[in-house]
């Protein structure tokens, strides 16, 4: 672990930064296996990071926040997410990762083909909140990465780029919080993680701060096409690497 260490720093640094930036920040995904005992352990690692930072997040852009549109996609995901983690340990992380990688990157190409058709038919429904909550609890419980089905939702949703950082940040830390607790009671938060936390948090201010700057100056117009390609690139790397 301690050689390890400078890497979940720069990883924190980087995934926060993007987190801040447009609303997740899922590659530090790509590197963690690699550093960490298990796959188990660097899926929580993962989402103890996404849930600090989201937190910090969370707390301005609060006022944003429509819990009636919330909530449908919090229940939905609390299911799902528990059952897929309890799934974890029957699964193999290289495949998974690979899988998670091409889904990725055809669904980014998707939205952004066909950006301004998907706007009139994704709505804020009741429908749409089950199905991005259930996609979304699998994808979080197996990967560790339930940012992406609802970004998609959320971005093409939500009226304007500050509503959108509201929802998508107050979700991450409910879900993330579930997560955690199932995780705890399957066994992945070890000491390992709790050493390589602490030491991710000093990546984590920085990578906020410098997030917080860059936010405030992507016009909203260019701001759904750099989170598409944040999408399809994450897509990219994490199935290079798996």
């Amino acid at each position: 672990m301690p050689e390890n260490i400078l890497y979940i720093i720069l990883l924190a640094a980087g995934a926060s930064f993007v987190q801040r930036t447009i609303g997740f920040g899922i590659f530090i995904m790509t590197a963690l296996p690699f550093l960490m005992p298990s796959y188990g352990e660097a899926v929580t690692l993962s989402g103890l990071l996404s849930l600090t930072s989201a937190t910090v997040v969370m707390v301005k852009y609060l006022k944003f926040v429509t819990w009636k549109r919330l909530l449908p996609m919090v229940g939905a995901f609390i299911i799902f997410s528990t059952l897929a983690i309890l799934l974890l340990d029957e699964i193999e992380g290289r495949a998974m990762r690979m899988i998670l990688g091409i889904m990725l990157i055809i669904i980014s190409l998707y939205f952004s083909f066909f950006k301004e058709k998907l706007q009139k038919i994704i709505r804020p429904t009741r429908s749409w909140q089950l199905g991005t909550g259930s996609i979304s609890g699998i994808m979080g419980g197996l990967f560790g990465m339930h940012g992406p089905p609802v970004v998609l939702y959320l971005i093409s949703a939500e009226p304007d780029k500050d509503h959108y950082m509201g929802m998508i940040q107050t979700y991450a830390v409910v879900t993330n919080i579930t997560m955690l607790a199932v995780r705890t009671f399957s066994g992945y938060v070890t000491p390992a993680v709790g050493s390589a936390y602490l030491y991710g948090l000093a990546g984590l201010v920085i990578g906020v701060a410098a997030g917080n700057w860059a936010y405030k100056r992507i016009p909203g117009k260019i701001f759904t096409y750099v989170v598409y390609a944040y999408i399809a690139l994450s897509g990219l790397i994490i199935f290079l690497t798996a």
